[in-house]
């Protein structure tokens, strides 16, 4: 037998060497993603390593490394210095979450907005409707904004500590446009990004979308360990960084202001680019002790900061505002005028009407107290589970026991009347033993809906 034989050496995968084809490269990359969409190399599965490989397929280890590479830009499989490579926990299925029409079944999944607020917005449609101006707002001029409607997103963003001018803020179609318009203005294919371990799931989609690795950095009870994030970036090239500081979005973290001191070191020593999903902030800013300030002002000049009006004023509009400094400003606004041509007048106009006539601030409180409602009734259904991070946060994380598989738990659960989404779906990375359950709390009709759903799911954990 040969010295290089493998016909009977353990290997994790052991791609068919029949059905190679040139280039060996993209063969091997075709074929390994093949079997993991099949499930037959399931999440977490650790990859042989490049140089068993090679031997395995007598192939250079750089015909390898390349297949692992370009797996890797599409969010197939990510590597762990030290420890080798393995398959991205939602590397096989789209984790993208939305509100999607459900029959006989209590949603608890998507974070809704509590819609209860949306006849404010109703009656302030129809005095927009009737202005001077109307037809102004319905062209292609002022792709990042009509100058008023910038005022007015400026004054917003004053009570959470943003303080910027109309030539470095745009207005665009919502945080999630935000986003997307930030990966296309600022990174590239291959570029590196850290996010905490558990973020949030359409970021990780779009990081796929734009084939961009998501390095996750651990974290506390005060949000990511800057000495984690440190370590990452002596160890690899990273190129920037995500953060929900107000509220992370699955795990209700608020990263505490000495915290965000301690990370914005790190950012600026390694000159990352900063993406700030401040979506939370109205929920926080004043009313959280600890918040001093958003992460942008301490680093004006790296920071890409998005302020979302949908869960704080209304989500079918979908408007929110980008602050960024003078390095990213022709950037940023090619790629919304390549994504977006621009957002509408129209929508962010009603906004505008809601801010300066003082009805945004009316929602926002009252969206405050609708959220101090259901975390109440969380904590009746719930009385053993101590509410951690934000104490307003439209949704829960609950830890769950046992070592279930994430997607069929949560079609089990469907099937008995109540839809939540498992941590699998916000996994950044590596596959984690913990298990936990993100529950909204903002998308019932109402409390009694609430609480019913909340009885359901603790049946059935029970």
């Amino acid at each position: 037998m040969p010295v290089n034989s493998f016909d009977n050496y353990p290997m994790s995968w052991k791609p068919d060497k029949k059905a190679l084809k040139r280039p060996f490269y993209y063969s091997i990359a075709s074929l390994l993603e093949q079997d993991i969409i099949s499930g037959f190399l399931a999440p977490g599965t650790k990859l042989p390593p490049q140089r068993e490989l090679a031997d395995f397929l007598d192939l250079n280890f750089t015909t390898i490394t390349r297949a692992y590479k370009l797996c890797e830009f599409k969010g197939l499989i990510y590597a762990v210095t030290g420890s080798g490579t393995f398959v991205a926990p939602n590397a096989a299925r789209s984790i993208a979450i939305s509100a999607d029409k459900l029959s006989g079944c209590i949603d608890l999944g998507f974070v809704a907005s509590f819609e209860q607020t949306n006849s404010i917005v109703a009656e302030v449609i129809q005095k927009v409707v009737g202005k001077s101006y109307l037809e102004q707002l319905l062209n292609y001029n002022d792709p990042t904004g009509i100058p008023h409607q910038k005022t007015a997103g400026l004054n917003w963003m004053e009570s959470f500590g943003i303080h910027a001018d109309q030539e470095h803020m745009a207005i665009v179609s919502g945080a999630q446009n935000a986003l997307a318009i930030a990966l296309f203005a600022l990174f590239e294919p291959g570029n590196r990004i850290a996010t905490d371990l558990y973020t949030y799931s359409n970021f990780i989609e779009l990081a796929k979308m734009f084939r961009i690795q998501l390095i996750p950095v651990s974290g506390d009870e005060q949000g990511m360990l800057p000495n984690e994030l440190e370590s990452q970036c002596n160890q690899m090239d990273i190129q920037g960084i995500f953060l929900m500081p107000s509220c992370c979005n699955p795990t209700t973290i608020m990263i505490s202001d000495a915290r965000k001191k301690e990370l914005a070191a790190v950012i600026r020593n390694h000159q990352l680019i900063l993406i700030e999903d401040d979506i939370h902030a109205f929920l926080t800013a004043g009313i959280i002790p600890d918040y001093q300030q958003p992460m942008f002002h301490l680093l004006p000049e790296q920071t890409v900061y998005i302020c979302g009006t949908s869960k704080s004023i209304c989500s079918g509009l979908r408007v929110a505002y980008m602050v960024f400094g003078d390095a990213f400003q022709k950037k940023i606004s090619q790629a919304i005028f390549m994504i977006n041509v621009k957002t509408s007048s129209l929508d962010a106009e009603i906004i505008t009407e809601l801010i300066l006539s003082g009805k945004a601030h009316e929602i926002a409180a009252q969206k405050k107290q609708l959220a101090q409602s259901a975390n109440d009734v969380f904590s009746q259904v719930f009385p053993q589970h101590e509410i951690a991070g934000h104490p307003l946060s439209f949704y829960r994380w609950f830890p769950i026991s046992g070592n279930a598989d994430g997607a069929k738990l949560e079609n089990t659960l469907r099937l008995h009347g109540v839809r939540v989404f498992h941590s699998d779906r916000f996994l950044s990375g590596k596959t984690m033993s913990n298990q936990f359950f993100r529950i909204a709390l903002a998308s019932t009709h109402s409390l009694e809906e609430l609480k019913m759903g909340l009885e359901i799911l603790k049946q059935n954990l029970e």
